[in-house]
């Protein structure tokens, strides 16, 4: 781990895109990488650039993997015209409440499924009061709690407007899963999904497409990659196809789903191949990335959309050369560099430290803290 000081006193290395409405993408491959570069600490006793409205739009340039371009502003808290207004008006009243009861009714209908799947049925603890664990529950019991998963995940997008899902497929006839054991028999089965993270919409989707196993403990997901867990999970899915393949989101945070952060090297220690999918939410008016706005704003104005849109493109798995697997680190800028390309994504080399900091600045901080954090590789 490093430490990295960043200021706000240095000039933007790259402008923001312009808004993203619908589908549209930039043409070049050869786009540049959004880069902060590191600057000197400040003396002892020296005050920390104060946070202005004047200096706003050097953040989001500085920021902008962060930044909201949609219709309703900076962390959703933009000035809307009357007619938005009225709509919203009107969806939350109607709308949302409707779409609240049969989200619940499928979280409990879930619930009831996984309990009755799970009675009788001792979790597997390695040690004593650790969190229980049914990742390698096998038989009709995992056959049941996966298809139940996966069709109500898809329910559950249905109700917060994603009717329809825009998938391509490039170098593969199926969803993950399909690909995963066509690969196994004609070469090797891929140990884990790497997508990028724009939203916690991404999770239903990847649980409806595949439902694959995620990191469960976030609070010590740091720990989780420093002890080796990951890899072994990763490197038990290549090896077992009976094995549930994980599902890693490698930036460690989510953006407004134009660019794509640094690489953690969790997902490719394992030297195993791994499927790239790139997600990416077309939008007019409300942007479902999950980028600088609270978690219950975002929900509502979400809810309060009819129609929301996503679209997915599911990368041929990659196999890492004899050099990548001996290097973690060029593995994962490899694979980041392929999948900026196919899905038009700008290179960004800012981070949730950065993004902490813009939070900060937005949320009306006076003051902005110097040293900001200890990356990860």
């Amino acid at each position: 781990m490093e430490s990295e000081l960043k200021d706000l006193s240095s000039p933007a290395p790259a402008a923001a895109p312009p808004p993203r409405p619908a589908s549209a993408a930039a043409d070049k491959d050869d786009r540049p990488l959004l880069k902060l570069e590191p600057e000197p600490e400040p003396e002892a006793g020296a005050e920390a650039p104060a946070i202005t409205p004047e200096n706003l739009a050097e953040l989001e340039k500085r920021f902008a993997a962060y930044v909201r371009r949609d219709a309703y502003g900076s962390m959703g808290r933009g000035e809307l015209p009357l007619g938005e207004k009225l709509l919203l008006g009107v969806a939350m009243a109607t709308l949302v409440p409707v779409r609240v009861v049969a989200a619940l009714a499928i979280l409990v209908a879930y619930y009831l499924i996984c309990r009755a799947c799970t009675l009788l049925k001792a979790p597997n603890r390695e040690e004593e009061g650790e969190q229980e664990d049914y990742a390698h529950m096998g038989g009709w019991r995992r056959k049941v709690i996966v298809a139940c998963g996966r069709v109500l995940s898809r329910a559950m997008l249905f109700v917060m407007g994603f009717y329809w899902i825009d998938e391509t497929f490039r170098g593969a006839s199926g969803g993950p899963e399909k690909a995963g054991k066509e690969q196994h028999e004609e070469h090797e089965r891929p140990g884990a999904i790497v997508s990028n993270h724009v939203s916690y919409v991404d999770i239903l989707y990847h649980m409806s497409s595949s439902f694959p196993s995620f990191v469960a403990k976030w609070l010590n997901f740091l720990w989780l990659v420093s002890s080796g867990v990951i890899t072994e999970r990763v490197r038990e899915a290549h090896q077992n196809k009976d094995a549930p393949m994980m599902m890693l989101f490698p930036e460690g945070t989510t953006t407004n789903g134009d660019y794509l952060l640094p690489f953690k090297t969790g997902a490719f220690l394992a030297k195993a191949p791994v499927l790239p999918v790139i997600l990416n939410y077309p939008y007019q008016r409300f942007s479902p990335a999950w980028d600088s706005i609270s978690g219950v704003r975002h929900v509502i104005f979400l809810l309060c959309q009819f129609v929301n849109h996503i679209e997915v493109t599911h990368l041929p798995v990659y196999y890492p050369s004899e050099q990548e697997k001996g290097d973690a680190k060029l593995y994962a800028n490899n694979v980041r560099r392929l999948m900026a390309k196919e899905g038009h994504l700008i290179l960004s080399d800012i981070g949730l430290a950065e993004k902490r900091v813009y939070h900060a600045a937005l949320n009306g901080n006076n003051s902005l803290p110097s040293v900001l954090h200890q990356k990860e590789d």
